[in-house]
């Protein structure tokens, strides 16, 4: 009998053998977690919250006023204040109250929700360009991690005439994130000349290229007299075959619109687009001919359209997005050509060229073509990370993979966290269930803590039972690491037992929970994934009726054994779909079985795991497996007390 089929009976074993162990979940305290009782005031306090959040300045401020004895008065205060900061649509506010907000400023200095409400002031003096009171706030906003108050500070330094095109096109790399802010630098740019036409048209065709059309249509006005009027805009964008059948003028304007054509033809198909730009590539520049086919190119490689890698080819020297750099490599990956591996890293701009994954593939490439020094270099850049890569990278080396000596903390230094107040407050807020709030807090009292503090604080989270918090702040240590906290095994008596009866490896099942909900039992994603492992409901239920369960209740979701049961059963159901391939399972768990077998099927002759993962289309998914796979190995380094390997993990993929 094949190792698949005896691990299909063992499943249907478990399975029925399961169904026993659901029924006495609710025994265990520690399994259920209910939520804290929410007295009337904690009720009219989250009504505050989502009323700031819609920026609903009137309601906002009747809760408030109902909550003038509310045990957390910052809070109460900021969801007063902010939506006089904003309008209903998220605009900036010119006519904010500066006296009550510097107030607020005055009175929280220090804490968290004072550097939220700085962050939030920021937009609306960038709005107004007082650059005086926007540069006296700036150096005071410590996270600093808001693209839009990054925008705005560049202004700030143009209208002080510093040069600051060069940082700008480094930071204008994702539309999503513009704003107000951002575009309004780029016509900041456009009108002090240090942007160019052609690049606030690169600004355009980026924000086209990720569908954010709107915004690259505010950013035309940057343009000034050269502007094309909305209906070619609009043409171009939304009927591209109609605007290239009016033919490709002689003047810039025109060439630039094909362009945006074409960017929005190869959303839909690639093929076409490539068919379409032949007939009229002649009519342009080089480097316009250039950019059209890169951006051809990096939509064919995302749909796994044959050709992608020759329409890159004519891509040298054409300014891309980061996403078409990247998609350059990648597709070059998925041939085996190493050559072109190297040239397209090193052809990437040099914030981009510096990420760790295109490090990493430089090495390789430099290895393939007989550069063992080189190779090294850059494996030596990569290989003290602790990551997908860093792994790679260490195993290049000669290096197994193996967990960093543990470092201790007493019990002394644990206790000296239980009075840090941002600890204090994150516990109210969980208990609340306002997990955003709840790791503001815990996060911002992390920061400037040594290493031995860190571990410190993971320990005392280990001890209230808030594992995310164990994982994510043993993650920031630098020097001094334990990974049984980094990489947490709580319920491992439920995990270890539904694996072991689906035939998993442990390992692997915690580290796709690590992945999906970081330990939080009540985790609920956007699309309505849940628990643990992150089912979502469809799946569950399919999973349930197999295994003779019958209705699940979103109790039992939650439900910490039901959850690991389903999950562990799914996880083995997509393995043997996918003949024991963890990286195929994992991409399926993620996606759906369905586009594990599209992207199997689309190769051509059997693939490294570790080329195979670099090459799924899905930004998600393809973080999701490296992660997981990542995660898994510390794991059984732990688990089993030896040195593993990435990897023999990753196999190969035959299609």
């Amino acid at each position: 009998m094949s190792k698949s089929l005896v691990r299909v009976y063992r499943v249907v074993a478990a399975l029925i053998a399961g169904t026993a162990l659901v029924a006495c979940s609710s025994a265990s305290p520690i399994r259920s977690q209910a939520p804290a009782e929410l007295s009337t005031d904690d009720l009219a306090f989250i009504q505050l919250r989502d009323a700031a959040r819609q920026n609903d300045a009137a309601q906002a401020a009747s809760l408030a006023a109902q909550l003038s004895s509310y045990p957390i008065p910052s809070y109460v205060d900021y969801f007063a204040l902010k939506p006089q900061l904003f309008d209903g649509f998220g605009h900036a506010n010119p006519n904010a109250p500066d006296d009550a907000i510097l107030a607020f400023l005055s009175k929280y200095d220090g804490q968290a929700i004072a550097d939220r409400l700085r962050n939030d002031y920021l937009l609306v003096l960038g709005a107004r360009h007082d650059w005086k009171n926007f540069d006296a706030q700036y150096p005071r906003f410590a996270l600093d991690d808001d693209t839009q108050v990054k925008c705005y500070a560049l202004e700030s330094r143009l209208n002080h005439n510093e040069n600051v095109g060069d940082a700008a096109r480094a930071l204008l790399v994702e539309p999503k994130y513009y704003g107000d802010a951002c575009v309004d630098l780029i016509t900041a740019l456009a009108l002090k000349g240090q942007f160019t036409s052609d690049d606030v048209w690169q600004q355009i065709r980026i924000a086209y290229e990720d569908n954010y059309v709107n915004t690259g249509n505010r950013i035309a006005d940057a343009l000034g007299p050269q502007r094309p009027d909305d209906t070619l805009l609009d043409l171009a964008a939304n009927k591209p075959p109609l605007l290239l059948a009016r033919g490709v003028a002689m003047n810039a304007p025109s060439h630039q619109l094909a362009l945006l054509a074409i960017t929005r033809m190869a959303r839909n198909d690639p093929a076409i687009a490539a068919a379409t730009y032949s007939s009229i590539v002649q009519a342009l520049a080089p480097e316009e001919r250039a950019i059209g086919w890169g951006t051809i190119a990096y939509q064919a490689a995302l749909k796994q359209v044959p050709g992608a890698v020759d329409w890159y080819r004519l891509s040298v020297n054409a300014p891309l997005s980061s996403p078409a750099y990247e998609w350059r490599v990648r597709a070059a990956l998925a041939i085996g050509d190493w050559t072109m591996v190297r040239w397209a890293t090193e052809s990437m701009p040099a914030a981009l060229r510096a990420r760790p994954a295109w490090i990493y593939w430089h090495g390789r490439a430099l290895k393939a073509l007989g550069d063992p020094v080189g190779a090294a270099a850059d494996f030596g850049l990569v290989a003290t990370r602790f990551d997908f890569y860093g792994q790679l990278a260490t195993e290049e080396l000669g290096n197994p993979i193996v967990v960093p000596p543990r470092t201790s903390v007493t019990d002394d230094e644990i206790r000296a966290m239980r009075n840090v107040p941002g600890f204090l407050l994150a516990q109210r807020f969980y208990a609340m269930n306002l997990r955003f709030e709840g790791n503001r807090e815990w996060n911002w009292a992390l920061r400037g803590m040594t290493d031995h503090q860190l571990l410190a604080a993971a320990q005392y989270a280990k001890s209230i039972e808030l594992y995310d918090r164990v994982v994510n702040t043993a993650d920031r240590t630098q020097q001094q690491h334990d990974f049984s906290l980094r990489y947490a095994a709580p319920f491992k008596d439920i995990v270890e037992r539904d694996a072991k009866q689906n035939d998993l490896d442990v390992e692997w099942a915690y580290g796709l929970i690590r992945q999906e909900s970081r330990f939080v039992i009540a985790a609920q994603s956007g699309v309505g994934a849940q628990g643990l492992m992150q089912l979502m409901p469809g799946t569950a239920k399919l999973v349930a009726r197999k295994i003779g369960l019958g209705p699940l209740s979103p109790d039992q979701m939650s439900d910490i054994d039901t959850n690991i049961l389903l999950g562990t059963t799914y996880l083995s159901m997509v393995y043997n779909q996918f003949d024991g391939s963890a990286v195929l399972a994992s991409a399926a768990y993620n996606a759906g079985p369905g586009r594990s077998r599209q992207w199997k099927a689309a190769l051509a002759k059997p693939e490294e795991g570790a080329i195979f993962a670099e090459t799924i289309p899905f930004t998600e998914t393809r973080d999701y497996v490296k992660n997981v796979l990542s995660n898994t190995v510390y794991y059984a380094a732990l688990f089993e007390g030896k040195p593993q390997s990435l990897k023999v993990r990753l196999g190969f993929i035959e299609p």
